[in-house]
C-alpha cells in the first residue's frame, strides 16, 4: 500500500466545459496553487486544513503555476493572453503580467540567477512560434526568446548542472539551455517514444524521470542522456512528481483516471491509485507527503497521503 485517500477539497465550479492544469505548493505559508484553466483563474488551498481559500481571477487560459521558496515567489503562465504572472503569496493584489511568447505552458525558474524560463507551445499556424522565452524577474521583462524545433512540454531546472531541461513532443526529444548564458540550446537528448511529457528530477542521483504519450516512462541520466530503465504506464501520462524521500514517483494518467506510483530505486510499479477520468494533473506537499489529483468532472483535489 502506498497512496491512501484521506479528503476531498470541493473547488469552484467550472464556468464551462473543461479542468484544471498544473500546480505548485508554497511550503512556507501551506499554500497550493492549482491553475483552474477554464475559469481563468487559480484556485488556492490551504494544505494544513485542506480547504479551499480564494481564486484569483483574470488570468487568461492560466496553464500552470511554480513556487519558488527560495525567493518566496509564484510564478504562472497565462497562455490565453500570452503573459507570465508573477507574486508574492499573501500579496497577490500586487501581481505583475510580463510578456512572452505564444502560448506559455512550463516553466522553470533558477533561483539564484532570478531567470524564469517559460516553455510556449506555440501554434503551429504561426511559422517560428515554438520557443522558450527567458524572463529576468528583476527587470521584469523578456531577456531572450529562443526558438525550439517542435511543441514544448514540462521543464524543469537542475541546479547541479545549471541548466534548464525542457520536454519536446515532436520530435521527441529533451533539450537543454545553460543558465548560464541563456540565449540557444546547447545540447538535445534523444527520446526513443513519442511524446515526452512530464519531466522530473532526482537531484541526488542525477536521473531525469520523462512520461511519455506513448505510455512509457523512461529514466536517464541526466549529464549523458543514457536511459536507465523503462516502465509501462496505464496510458497517456501529463503531470509527474518525485518524493525524494521515500523514492517514489507519481504519474498522473487522465485516461484512465489513475496515479502509477513508482519505487525508483526498484524502477517496479508499486500500484495504480483511481482518481477520475480527465485527472491528468497533480500536486506533491514532500512535507506531508500529501498528493492532490484534480477531478475535472467533480471540480475538486481528491487529497492522497503516501505510507
Amino acid at each position: 500500500m502506498s497512496l491512501i485517500y484521506i479528503a476531498s477539497v470541493e473547488l469552484p465550479e467550472h464556468v464551462q466545459k473543461g479542468g484544471f492544469d498544473h500546480a505548485a505548493i508554497h511550503s512556507a505559508t501551506n499554500r497550493l496553487y492549482v491553475a483552474h484553466t477554464i475559469n481563468n483563474s487559480i484556485d488556492v488551498i490551504d494544505c494544513s486544513a485542506d480547504r479551499y481559500l480564494v481564486s484569483l481571477s483574470g488570468l487568461i487560459g492560466v496553464a500552470g503555476a511554480l513556487v519558488s521558496e527560495e525567493r518566496g515567489l509564484v510564478f504562472t503562465s497565462n497562455r490565453g493572453e500570452n503573459t507570465v504572472s508573477i507574486f508574492t503569496p499573501g500579496d497577490e493584489q500586487n501581481m505583475v503580467k510580463i510578456p512572452v511568447g505564444i502560448r506559455p505552458n512550463g516553466l522553470s525558474f533558477d533561483p539564484q540567477r532570478g531567470l524564469l524560463l517559460s516553455a510556449n507551445v506555440g501554434n503551429p499556424d504561426i511559422p517560428n512560434s515554438f520557443t522558450l522565452s527567458i524572463v529576468d524577474i528583476q527587470k521584469r521583462e523578456m531577456i531572450h526568446s529562443i526558438p525550439v524545433p517542435g511543441r514544448t512540454r514540462w521543464t524543469i531546472f537542475d541546479a547541479k548542472k545549471n541548466e534548464f531541461d525542457i520536454n519536446i513532443s515532436e520530435p521527441s526529444q529533451i533539450i537543454v539551455v545553460p543558465a548560464d548564458q541563456p540565449d540557444y540550446v546547447v545540447r538535445s537528448i534523444k527520446i526513443p517514444y513519442a511524446g515526452p511529457h512530464g519531466l522530473d528530477l532526482d537531484a541526488d542521483t542525477g536521473r531525469l524521470f520523462c512520461a511519455c504519450d506513448e505510455g512509457k516512462l523512461i529514466t536517464l541520466e541526466a549529464a549523458t542522456g543514457k536511459i536507465l530503465n523503462m516502465a509501462e504506464l496505464s496510458g497517456k501520462p501529463d503531470v509527474i512528481f518525485f518524493n525524494r524521500l521515500l523514492k517514489h514517483l507519481y504519474v498522473a494518467v487522465g485516461d484512465p483516471g489513475v496515479i502509477d506510483v513508482f519505487d525508483t530505486n526498484t524502477y517496479a510499479k508499486l500500484e495504480t491509485v483511481s482518481t477520475e477520468k480527465g485527472a491528468h494533473t497533480l500536486a506533491f506537499d514532500a512535507r506531508s507527503h500529501k498528493v492532490y489529483a484534480f477531478a475535472p468532472q467533480t471540480h475538486c483535489a481528491l487529497v492522497f497521503i503516501d505510507e
